[in-house]
């Protein structure tokens, strides 16, 4: 690996928290310090701590930054669920997302098992 840009699971997650802040930017404007902010704050959690872990010295600390961002992956999970609970979203934008989503994690968990195995 080069850098973490090389990765496809940096680069998903960077379209993740594009469609994030698309379908976030609906929301209701009571909403922007709650769940709008959330949603977007962990969203873009999974990116970064994807970089901060590849810029570590040790296998160890990339995958514990790893694990960190499928934490923010299941967070933007649970919160979605609640989006669309509350009809922010409709459910043909909550089934996007939720693949997405559940991409983002699969690649991380093939990743943290790789790295394990290393």
């Amino acid at each position: 690996m080069k850098t973490h840009k090389d990765l496809d699971v940096w680069k998903l997650s960077v379209d993740l928290v594009t469609l994030v802040y698309k379908l976030t930017a609906n929301f209701p404007k009571d909403e922007i310090f709650g769940l709008t902010n959330q949603i977007r704050r962990a969203s873009v959690s999974i990116p970064s701590n994807i970089a901060a872990g590849a810029a570590r010295n040790s296998t160890k600390e990339f995958i514990h930054f790893l694990h960190i961002s499928l934490g923010s992956q299941q967070e933007i999970d649970t919160q979605f669920l609640i989006a669309k609970n509350l009809k922010y979203i409709t459910e043909e934008q909550y089934i996007e997302i939720n693949l997405k989503m559940e991409t983002v994690g699969k690649l991380l968990n093939g990743l943290i098992k790789y790295l394990k195995s290393k």
